[in-house]
């Protein structure tokens, strides 16, 4: 059901339950994830498999659905053809399936809006590194179109998620003024700096006294990592956390495969909550299974 309150209020009065990762469900769906647009694609080809995914995570007990939209850009539709016009109703459907899957739960669903970075559009990891060479400014002038077509399409929030520098934290926090959305931002870090080796405290510091600013914390990180970034972001901002890692494995830009094993750990919740966390789910490689396992290790 579509929530009556804000995403903000409910925070005030304890633990949401975020989705996981949409690109392992959709391939656990059946679906191809190897074209350089990533899940985004589906929302022209196969709208259907996007909406499925999220209902899997609803059935696993997620009070927040984050669109599929991180790899939406005007710049990468239109590599594919697709003009400006069909690339906005493709961000709109993005925001659309989401609340369509959320309808059928028996609890509130908010929907977030998922902008992702700048690199994710390169879809070559450079969203794991940052500082491509652009200006705060050009960033700006990047985010601000799609930011605006996703705000357009009502969601509750809008999710600023994977920032891998604070450059593009600055850019992304000016380009969503205006929007009368409240936002997240979600850093990618390794250890306590950002994945571009800004020192956290720098990195939180730009989202503090900011009041669209609902949430800060981390995803798309090391498990391990989770504590300590919550503690520098609640000591810098004074907001809620956010925390939803992957499952630990490591990406492979070249080789476009997952490395590594696997440490995410459900049980780990009352941890991050401890640490200020009230928005928690997972990411890349987190499942339905791992999602309604934390939701049942909040009782």
């Amino acid at each position: 059901m579509e929530p009556t309150r804000p995403l903000a209020a409910a925070l005030a009065e304890g633990t949401v339950v975020l989705d996981g990762g949409l690109s392992n469900q959709l391939q656990a769906q059946g679906c191809d994830l190897s074209d350089s647009l990533w899940s985004a694609r589906l929302l022209a080809d196969d709208p259907g498999q996007i909406r499925a995914a999220h209902a899997a995570y609803v059935r696993a007990g997620a009070q927040v659905l984050i669109t599929s939209s991180y790899q939406a850009t005007y710049e990468g539709f239109a590599q594919r053809g697709v003009g400006r016009e069909e690339a906005s109703g493709l961000l709109a459907r993005s925001v659309s399936l989401a609340r369509e899957a959320g309808a059928a739960a028996q609890a509130p669903v908010w929907v977030a809006a998922s902008v992702g970075p700048y690199g994710a559009m390169l879809a070559d990891g450079s969203e794991y590194r940052g500082r491509y060479g652009l200006s705060v400014a050009e960033l700006e002038r990047f985010h601000r179109p799609r930011i605006e077509a996703l705000a357009a399409a009502g969601p509750d929030v809008l999710a600023l998620e994977t920032v891998p520098d604070v450059d593009e934290a600055q850019a992304l926090l000016r380009a969503v003024e205006g929007t009368g959305l409240p936002v997240w931002l979600s850093y990618s870090v390794t250890g306590d700096t950002t994945r571009a080796g800004q020192p956290l405290t720098e990195a939180f510091a730009v989202a503090a006294g900011n009041d669209q600013v609902i949430a800060v914390g981390v995803n798309c990180c090391e498990p391990g990592d989770v504590d300590p970034a919550l503690e520098i972001a609640a000591r810098a901002t004074g907001r809620p956390g956010i925390a939803y890692p992957n499952s630990g494995e490591a990406w492979d830009a070249a080789g476009r495969d997952w490395t590594g094993t696997g440490t995410f750990d459900a049980g780990r919740v009352r941890s991050w909550q401890a640490a200020g966390a009230r928005l928690v789910g997972g990411c890349c490689r987190v499942g339905p299974q791992e999602i309604a396992g934390l939701a049942a290790s909040l009782g």
